[in-house]
């Protein structure tokens, strides 16, 4: 078959093709790509750069050429033809204004606070917006052809909505309902459900969703705002200081998971949330444990009250206990009359952060307020009642911290009364999908993006990869990838991944075949060491910048330094 008989075949299956020069000129064209340029026969002579710029590229390029109104065309992989004539090659394309139209809408579709679940005639999911996999915490290529009634079921014994406006052909509106997904998660809202009707044909339904629970918030915070325009206008001003209960940002609704693991974490901090019991958080770094924290006070009794949080590693041992306890007059050079975080935190929650950073000797200063809720203040003699509720992190095992000697024993005995331990994500891996699409759907708004999700190659790095440094690590993979992603890419592959992910992912998996380390516990810490070493060459030596790349904490990054005796007065040598 010559390239003539390739053209023409091309042309009957709706293809264009067009021979070009170096300069783009058209020296032959097809029957469609007269029809899709608007040619009228007379391509030939033109530049096609000046037609349809974007599909002018040696390589298969995403963009579209817009050549009329609502009109795109886009570029399609060029076929081999031995016998094209000398000096021209061949760009073949199509006409995809369907497809361009498909992404403004779902851009559009996208960008609306309204959670859209849309469904075929038949009840099978087709779309999950963004909205929508953030309130069922569902990621759509996982459920897409499913039914609705696979995926969704009802808790108030009612019909579901999307099968009823099917058969029934009629709208349900201002609908309140109570449904669970298939992976567990409860949602309350009210939904507007439309049937979509073309001809007279029923080719499926969608619905619009509110979450009640952020209806009931926002209504809830336009009480609190006339209340405080009522006070202002009825209460001579007077200085007070009053907690906002927003200094507490993060709700149990905001834990992005679908593993049973992390699904029966949650479940047990709801039920801790209920009493005032002092609760102690294990997890890795980047795990959430404030996340957490937080969750547990703004469902607590006290949410109306102060949320405090102090990071114990971050603070020197003098200063620590004068912000904890609070300071008189003259109980050191410079000292000022002060309360300390027990006094402002009263009738809320006080969080410790990296408890078992804390020094030995204040932690056994911290008994007395744990035993008997009574502080004195640093150079003070006055006792001062306090009602706090304590909850506290760790980031290695409370047993390994009391074996350390890093956590007293009788501290940790109060400040765990309940212990929650918080999975790493390599251990909830089906939360890798979720999470990563709800960092896309930040990251969208933040960058000003339109990424749809990652590809299937991308979600197996992600499987394969070890997370060392968990969630936060995964959020700041997703947000490099988008931050360095060309305009026309709106799928993240493994080419914008941070270039240590697809490099020890390799390195993983030569360590789960290597015989050379005698446990797998020696294979981790070599793991771990070569990654904190490449990372600080990274950067040249600075442990500010290794610790943020690593999602660390610089604390945190001089303590695994010191751990795998990392020499830093010898880059050359102990960084290479």
């Amino acid at each position: 078959m010559d390239y003539q008989q390739a053209l023409t075949l091309l042309s009957d299956c709706g293809i264009g093709a067009v021979l070009i020069e170096s300069d783009s000129e058209i020296r032959y064209f097809n029957s469609a790509a007269d029809y899709l340029l608007h040619g009228k026969g007379e391509l030939e002579g033109l530049r096609l750069k000046n037609i349809a710029p974007n599909i002018c590229g040696e390589c298969v390029a995403t963009a579209y050429s817009e050549i009329a109104f609502g009109e795109y065309l886009q570029r399609c992989p060029t076929p081999v033809l031995p016998d094209l004539p000398v000096g021209t090659r061949l760009v073949v394309f199509r006409d995809a204004t369907n497809d361009a139209c498909h992404d403004m809408l779902m851009n559009v579709i996208n960008q609306i606070s309204d959670a859209v679940v849309l469904c075929d005639a038949a009840g099978r999911i087709w779309l999950l917006n963004d909205a929508a996999v953030k309130l069922d915490s569902l990621v759509t290529k996982d459920i897409r052809g499913k039914s609705v009634t696979e995926v969704y079921s009802m808790l108030d014994g009612s019909e579901m909505a999307l099968p009823r406006v099917i058969r029934d052909r009629k709208p349900l509106l201002n609908l309140r309902q109570h449904y669970g997904t298939i992976d567990g998660k409860h949602i309350d809202i009210v939904s507007n459900n439309y049937p979509i009707m073309q001809n007279g044909q029923i080719l499926g339904a969608f619905n619009l969703m509110n979450d009640l629970g952020t209806i009931e918030n926002l209504h809830q915070k336009i009480i609190e705002l006339q209340e405080k325009l009522l006070e202002r206008e009825t209460v001579k001003p007077v200085h007070h200081e009053k907690k906002s209960a927003l200094s507490a940002p993060y709700h149990f609704n905001d834990i992005i998971c679908r593993s049973p693991t992390m699904r029966s974490t949650v479940a047990k901090c709801m039920q801790v949330a209920k009493t005032d019991a002092s609760v102690m958080i294990y997890g890795e770094t980047g795990t959430g444990k404030e996340l957490f924290a937080q969750s547990i006070h703004n469902a607590s009794r006290r949410a109306n009250g102060p949320f405090l949080a102090i990071n114990c590693a971050a603070i020197p041992e003098n200063l620590l206990e004068s912000l904890l306890f609070g300071t008189e007059k003259g109980a050191y050079t410079g000292a000022e009359r002060r309360s300390g975080l027990f006094e402002q935190a009263n009738g809320g929650t006080l969080l410790l952060d990296e408890i078992n950073s804390m020094n030995m000797g204040l932690q056994s200063k911290l008994l007395r307020v744990l035993q008997d809720g009574i502080v004195r203040r640093v150079g003070g003699s006055a006792e001062l009642r306090v009602d706090v509720r304590i909850l506290s992190n760790t980031n290695i095992p409370p047993m390994q911290a009391i074996a350390e000697k890093r956590l007293r024993r009788d501290v940790f005995y109060r400040l765990g009364v309940v212990n929650i331990t918080i999975p790493p994500l390599r251990e909830r891996r089906e939360d890798i999908s979720l999470l990563a699409k709800h960092f896309i759907m930040r990251y969208n708004q933040k960058l000003e993006r339109g990424v749809y999700d990652i590809d299937k190659d991308t979600l197996e790095q992600f499987y394969s990869y070890n997370w060392p440094g968990n969630v936060r690590e995964l959020q700041h993979a997703i947000e490099h990838s988008m931050i360095i992603l060309p305009d026309t890419v709106s799928t993240i592959s493994p080419d914008y991944l941070p270039e240590y992910i697809c490099a020890d992912t390799s390195v993983a998996d030569a360590l789960t075949i290597s015989e050379s380390f005698p446990s797998l516990q020696d294979a981790v810490k070599e793991y771990e060491c070569r990654i904190i070493r490449r990372t600080l060459r990274e950067h040249d030596g600075n442990i500010t910048e290794a610790a943020r790349s690593l999602g660390l904490s610089r604390q945190n990054l001089q303590y695994y330094i010191k751990r795998h005796d990392i020499d830093l007065s010898a880059p050359g040598n102990s960084l290479a």
